[in-house]
């Protein structure tokens, strides 16, 4: 046996290596985020350089509450996009529209050039765009594998008349397989591969989500509250992961209350207020827009100062 295998000061330092290269990878991400946003103006509806989702004209009313009234919105692509709003916002709202779980009152709305205004959200998540949800979707009584495995599209042993010749879908299963036991790996969920999804914890299937959603090798995610419910110390967590996948050239957009974790990690944020986008641009923007303190905090609160989030 050799002495690196037995010798914890080298694993270690090994991980300390490991660590620090993915900080390197991350701020790398951030970089080239920043760069590619510096000349976009802090202002609603403005245009993006390399846009992955733009929206024209998006309302939905429910009786007579309009709850969303979106004229023109982009994505940046390759970057965290944030959501914010008071409740009731239209947040939510405008997410179940362009993923395809609702249906808008009128608007348009395109996903790496194409047009997926009023396409099924099955439909939409072949493209390359999927989402989370604030209340999380985990099957209970199948497994971590199990769930992980369901988010694999063009199954063959799906189909009627392919079930019962195994022959026909064993390798491809066996790939799946493989597919989802990385990703479950990825997202620190080894230990409950073979558990009940009835057994984790909140954070823990907010994680599951996250890897279910990957098994389609998305473009873009689109996460919902990804903090919510989750315990204080799996939030740095699911902060790493989110980043990374920015890193990874992934196009994240999120909704999220925790305005620590918004000024902390996005490198775009969108300000909802009755419906209705009233603010854009970077955390420094947002930080001192009067607009967004007044409709989102109040008059005498201030949002976080980048000092505060350092320390």
């Amino acid at each position: 046996m050799s002495d690196e295998l037995i010798n914890p000061s080298l694993i270690d330092a090994r991980e300390e290596i490991v660590a620090t290269e993915q900080d390197s990878a991350r701020s790398e991400g951030a970089k080239r985020a920043a760069a590619a946003l510096a000349g976009v103006a802090a202002e609603p509806g403005v245009a993006k350089p390399d846009a992955i989702l733009v929206a024209d004209d998006v309302s939905k009313s429910f009786g007579g509450v309009k709850a969303v009234r979106v004229d023109h919105l982009e994505v940046q692509r390759s970057t965290i996009t944030a959501l914010i709003g008071p409740n009731g916002a239209g947040k939510s709202t405008f997410f179940n529209l362009v993923s395809g779980f609702d249906k808008p009152d009128t608007g348009t709305w395109s996903f790496n050039g194409t047009d997926i205004s009023g396409s099924p959200a099955y439909r939409i998540a072949r493209r390359g765009m999927v989402r989370t949800f604030q209340l999380t979707k985990a099957l209970m009584r199948l497994t971590t594998l199990e769930n992980v495995m369901l988010g694999a599209t063009g199954q063959r042993g799906e189909r009627m008349l392919n079930a019962p010749l195994r022959w026909v879908w064993k390798g491809q299963e066996k790939d799946i397989e493989q597919k989802a036991d990385d990703l479950i790996e990825r997202f620190r969920l080894g230990h409950m591969r073979d558990e009940f999804a009835g057994t984790m914890s909140g954070g823990q299937r907010k994680l599951l989500e996250m890897a279910r959603a990957m098994m389609v090798d998305p473009t873009m995610i689109m996460l919902d509250e990804p903090m919510a419910g989750v315990n204080p110390a799996l939030v740095q967590s699911l902060l790493g992961h989110i980043q990374q996948l920015r890193d990874d050239g992934m196009s994240i957009v999120l909704v999220e209350h925790d305005m620590d974790v918004i000024m902390s990690i996005s490198d775009w944020i969108v300000v909802f207020a009755e419906g209705a986008v009233i603010a854009e641009g970077r955390p420094d923007d947002i930080r001192t827009n009067e607009k967004v303190i007044e409709a989102y905090l109040g008059k005498r609160r201030a949002l976080p100062t980048s000092q505060e989030n350092e320390a």
